[in-house]
């Protein structure tokens, strides 16, 4: 079909998002479907069949092109590389049923508010809304904006001021029936695929397990006009008002806090079963969509669904209530499902050039046929043989196992994985691990230990930082703001009697010697609402003036604002605001005469240490203001600077020698965290990611402030050799001066976050020069860590990407491997999860990969010279009007290929990684020379083997053995001496021509298998295979115990010939001499990486890969990098007239 389309007839779905589809109309028309019909039944259920693999062509075949308003039909193609077509039909739901039971008419003012897609959806005056459902969503028609929407979440453009007054009552019955109807049910189904479908579909039995129990969760809803009642999850509707008791909950659905707070342990999303502390959605008056209201993250108003509540506080109303803004598959939960469901496809080269080698093959059997037919049409043959001949030919030259063949090594592969603790959802990504060649690391937790030792505290005043208060020497901390800080600046919860939450929170309360409680109803301090948590000095605290210190409100971390914020209540004290964060985060909102002059070198000096800090302040508040009425931007203002916690976060064991390995192996290593900058340059060399002769170039680039464009600065980070801990005069970080030498060699830039995000917006022409060599990324966003990956892969790298599942799910699933450091049910989401929470399972996934990606080789090209050197004999062999019995088919097929085809893979990956990568394509030179010199070398075996036999004195048609005396009687009892005879059993004659091409095909089969098993580099050596050597040492014996044994009832049932010692020894000669040669080629020529290298050289052959190119226009470029020099964007849009962007990104895999 054309891209031309009629108005209306075409549109897109979900535009912008990662499942962008275009959406086309089409009108079924009755004269079609009726010969689709009769075609279906005269094909015997074959084109219905082909339908189904080709769903535009049902469309095309059935249908005629309309507006997508009168379409009964559509067809949708996804806008990625692969354009995969989905055929649905265009559904009604009628709302007549809810016209008797509640009075519902056209005009009543549920159908007419033109604010809700709902409303928009039904159709006047008959009450119908179309819908189609895709990929488990549920899309509705908008008649007043002429277009498919998706249904089952609150509308986005709603301000919070509109949620709060539209719902915070709940809904009443009419509205909770209309929804429920148009949206359907709450419920994240997945199919038991049925045993008869498995041919054709994956089965879905483990899956179902996991999202069970989602269907089965009792809440209570509170309706507008009928209360408090109980419901079963699967009846909520976008809209509903959610009662949260104290009890514990599993979320059914995505819901809004509206009132009280929540702690939630969101394990399911982010990989860490720590606490998370939910605020209400506050009621501001602005008309701007609730998720963009706020500069803190939206997500911290939402309970997601799968997430568990594990404690509910009342607010104003004395409940926690939560507005039910999506449910089903439009939910968190669903969509992680959704996207194992419906995996985006991997358009790795191996698998469309084994589909392309394929239709070669097709394309062999074809000439095949013809030669068949020939022959036996011009020898006399009746046409049923005639036909059954030919179609052997295409069975022949067409395995049928190559596709499964090809899959072996990657089962094999998972196996050895899982036996390391390596997990895998998607194993089709083995293969793509052989080809990573940059790897990008989360910090924290991945590189770095979990845990956080409390070094120590640096306290500040009037006159600057003072002495280093040292929790090593077990003194308690004297009491001051910063104390009370440390003691009540978190996010801990009291759970079961124990203190639960983030680690970092809780070293640092923990260090305090200060105790948790929660205040109970009898708890009577004017503005504590009970069960706040209140915290009290412990037995080993220092003299404290206050009683506690109540928790009042929290303004929980967000990883996109670098701090948390509470309101406390001192007993017998003052209201004081707490924040905690990172330094240049919190020395922000501080009075600039608080924050010391020596902030940036104190800063530095513990950073360039490898220390993690935080930065603490704090302010008095007046009493007579509501906590919860607080917005947060009046809070966070005017603070004092209280002084740096400093923590020591250690380098795990396993980093150093895991980091080391992969840069040998030339596996670019690249820190992507949300720490601070200096923390990840002190880390990056202890590490080894940077060695010790290599630089660092700090990055800095600020936005556009006013009348001044953005700017970008290039520094010279120096490696200081010793800090001299408590002089700040020894903090000389950026050298000045440089000299050409500097140029020279490697070096490595360093960005923040926010740099990153100037360049990709201004600077975006210079981002691929920054990125061939960007090795540290620091306070990067969620948000930024998937675009960093993104990049990466426009360069055409093959990105892999390590983290421990916190903040790093973006980018674990937006790179091309993603392994996940962490047990918890987020593992899902990421290809490979470890077991073993370190990086060590980085490089066997690496050797994994590069193995299983040899092993495809390998079978697929033992397979094709498999069916090729069949195809040759059997060919030979028709010229005679001869050709193979059952018996010999069947013992090449299965005592032979089957055996070396299960066993064959079995070999390890090779403990040590190299320098360089196996192929990542079948349509290479080395492997297509290896494939066609063996094909040819076979061929002329055989034709030799034809020839002479046909030669030899003993030769005769007529006679059908020359085996020794003894066994005279035998063959003349059996078989005519003058008249060639059929034999009964499968109609093909025996003859020398048989004999002969079956013992070379057949054992040429066994030689193939070993010339084709690669050991080193990438693959443990063949001798290591015991079960595979084994296999071919018993298959040849068997082999050459048939050829020079001389059994009649053996040679009878496998329809041979005896023949002449001599003779027998000639086809061993031709086998051995066959061996030889394909073994000195591979060898020599084949397997020569050295000589391959040489004749890229003589033909200037260069990568295309675009990493590479601009590899080598960087290093012919002597200005580059420009040390110690401020460029400028002309204009605030300079970046985007000069935007890099690469047009084969879609196709990034194809690269190699």
């Amino acid at each position: 079909m054309g891209d031309h389309f009629d108005q209306g007839q075409h549109a897109l779905l979900n535009e912008g998002q990662e499942n962008e589809m275009e959406i086309f109309g089409y009108r079924t028309q009755a004269c079609r479907k009726t010969l689709c019909l009769a075609g279906s039944i005269f094909s015997l259920g074959l084109l219905p069949l082909v339908f189904y693999w080709r769903p535009a062509w049902h469309v095309w075949a059935n249908c005629v092109p309309c507006s997508l308003q009168e379409a009964d039909v559509v067809l949708l193609r996804t806008t990625d590389e692969f354009h995969t077509y989905i055929r649905k039909k265009v559904m009604w739901i009628s709302l007549s049923t809810l016209n008797s039971a509640f009075g519902l008419t056209p005009d009543h003012p549920l159908i007419t508010d033109e604010e809700c897609i709902i409303s928009r959806a039904i159709r006047k005056p008959d009450l119908k809304v179309r819908c189609i459902h895709v990929q488990k969503i549920r899309y509705v028609w908008n008649n007043l904006e002429g277009q498919f929407q998706k249904i089952g979440s609150l509308e986005d453009w709603l301000s919070s001021a509109k949620i709060h007054l539209k719902f915070g009552s709940g809904l009443t019955r009419r509205e909770q029936e209309i929804r429920r109807l148009i949206c359907g049910p709450n419920t994240i189904d997945v199919e038991i695929t049925p045993i008869w479908k498995l041919l054709i579909k994956e089965q879905s039995v483990k899956l179902h397990r996991l999202v069970e129990s989602h269907n089965s969760i009792t809440v209570s809803v509170c309706g507008r006009k009928a209360g408090v009642q109980e419901l079963e999850s699967r009846f909520l509707v976008p809209g509903d008002l959610l009662i949260l008791t104290g009890n514990r909950l599993q979320m059914p659905c995505d819901a809004i806090l509206i009132d009280g707070s929540c702690v939630v342990n969101e394990g399911m999303l982010t990989g860490e079963s720590i606490p998370v502390t939910k605020t209400p959605l506050p009621k501001t008056e602005s008309a701007a969509p609730w998720k963009t209201q706020y500069e803190a993250d939206y997500k911290r108003h939402v309970l997601f669904c799968g997430t568990e509540v594990i404690q509910a506080k009342g607010g104003c109303s004395g409940t926690a209530k939560a507005l039910v803004l999506q449910t089903g598959f439009n939910t968190a939960k669903g969509d992680l499902v959704r996207s194992i469901l419906y995996p985006k496809p991997m358009n790795f080269k191996l698998y469309r050039d084994a589909i392309r080698f394929l239709l070669c093959l097709v394309g062999t059997a074809t000439v095949g046929m013809i030669y068949t037919l020939c022959v036996y049409v011009l020898s006399g043959e009746a046409p049923e043989e005639v036909v059954k001949k030919a179609l052997d030919v295409i069975t022949i030259a067409v395995p049928p196992a190559l596709p499964a063949a090809l899959t072996t090594g990657i089962i094999y592969a998972q196996r050895r994985l899982k036996k390391k603790g390596i997990f895998c959802i998607s194993p089709q990504r083995i293969n793509i691990c052989g080809q990573l060649n940059l790897l990008c690391f989360d910090k924290t937790g991945t590189l770095t230990r979990d845990g956080l030792d409390l070094w120590g505290v640096v306290p500040c005043n009037k006159n600057g930082f003072q002495e280093v208060h040292s929790f090593a020497s077990g003194k308690a901390l004297p009491w001051s703001p910063l104390c009370a800080a440390m003691a009540s600046c978190h996010s801990l919860i009291l759970l079961d009697g124990t203190i639960q939450g983030d680690p970092l929170d809780l070293k640092m309360f923990e260090a305090t010697t200060w105790e948790m409680a929660v205040s109970l109803e009898d708890f009577h301090i004017r503005g504590v609402p009970a069960q706040a948590v209140v915290v009290k000095p412990g037995k080993l605290a220092s003299q404290v003036p206050v009683e506690g210190i109540a928790i009042l409100h929290q303004f929980p971390f967000s990883s996109a604002l670098q701090r948390m914020t509470v309101i406390v209540q001192e007993m017998g004290g003052d209201r004081m605001v707490f924040m905690k964060g990172a330094p240049e985060r919190v020395a922000s909102f501080c009075q600039l005469q608080t924050v010391p002059t020596s902030f940036a070198s104190e800063l530095q000096t513990y950073t360039t240490q490898g220390f993690r800090v935080i930065a603490l302040a704090y302010k008095k508040l007046a009493m007579n203001h509501h906590t919860t009425a607080l917005m947060r931007d009046k809070v966070e203002s005017d603070l004092i600077f209280l002084g740096l916690l400093i923590l020591e976060n250690r380098l795990k064991e396993e980093t150093k020698p895991v980091l080391e390995e992969l840069i040998s192996a030339r596996i670019r290593t690249v820190m992507v965290t949300g720490d601070n900058l200096q923390t990840a340059i002190t880390v990056a060399r202890k590490s080894g990611m940077v060695s010790e002769n290599q630089k660092v170039i700090l990055i800095e680039a600020n936005e556009v402030t006013g009348s001044s464009s953005a700017s970008l600065s290039w520094k010279l980070v120096e490696k200081k050799k010793h800090i001299a801990y408590g002089h700040q005069d020894n903090y000389i970080n950026i050298r000045e001066e440089t000299s050409d030498d500097d140029r020279e060699g490697s070096y490595h830039f360093a960005l923040s976050g926010k740099s990153f995000q100037v360049i990709n917006q201004h600077f975006s022409s210079l981002l691929p020069k920054i990125l061939i060599n960007g090795t540290i990324f620091a306070r990067m966003s969620p948000g930024q860590k998937s675009t960093l990956v993104e990049e990466f892969q426009k360069l055409d790298y093959f990105v892999g990407m390590c983290g421990d599942g916190a903040n790093d799910c973006g980018a674990l699933k937006m790179a091309h491997v993603g392994i996940s450091l962490s047990e918890q049910e987020a593992s899902v989401a990421s290809p490979f999860t470890s077991k073993t929470p370190n990086i060590e399972c980085v490089p066997h996934l690496i050797k994994e990969g590069r193995a299983a990606l040899v092993t495809s080789f390998c079978m697929f090209k033992y397979m094709a010279l498999y069916s090729m050197i069949q195809y040759v004999g059997v060919l030979l062999l028709y010229w005679e009007t001869n050709s193979l019995s059952n018996y010999q088919f069947l013992f090449q097929d299965l005592a032979i290929t089957t055996l070396i085809g299960v066993t064959m893979n079995l070999n390890g990956a090779y403990p040590k990684l190299v320098p360089f990568r196996p192929a990542g394509r079948l349509i290479s030179p080395p492997l297509l020379l290896s494939v066609i010199f063996n094909i040819l070398l076979s061929l002329t075996m055989h034709i030799v083997g034809f020839v002479l036999v046909q030669r030899q004195p003993w030769y005769s048609m007529e006679t059908r053995s020359v085996c020794t005396v003894q066994n005279e009687s035998i063959w003349k009892s059996t078989i005519s001496p003058t008249i060639p005879e059929k034999n009964s059993t499968n109609g093909s004659f025996t003859s020398f021509e048989n004999t002969t091409i079956w013992f070379l095909g057949t054992i040429n089969c066994i030689i193939v298998a070993l010339i084709f098993s690669k050991g080193k580099p990438f693959r443990q050596p063949t001798y290591t295979n015991y079960i595979f050597v084994l296999v071919l040492v018993i298959q040849l014996s068997v082999c050459l115990f048939i050829l020079f044994a001389d059994i009649p009832d053996l040679y009878r049932r496998l329809d041979l010939l005896c023949t002449p010692l001599l003779w027998r020894i000639s086809i061993v000669i031709m086998l051995s001499s066959n061996f030889i040669v394909s073994l000195v080629v591979e060898e020599a020529i084949i397997e020569n990486r050295a000589l391959w290298m040489i004749i890229k050289k003589c033909f200037g052959y260069q990568s295309k890969s675009q990493y590479q190119i601009w590899q080598r226009a960087l290093a012919s470029d002597p200005s580059w990098p420009p040390l110690n020099q401020t460029s400028y964007s002309d204009m605030p849009e300079d970046g985007k007239g000069v935007s890099y962007s690469n047009p084969v990104f879609e196709s990034n895999e194809e690269r190699l």
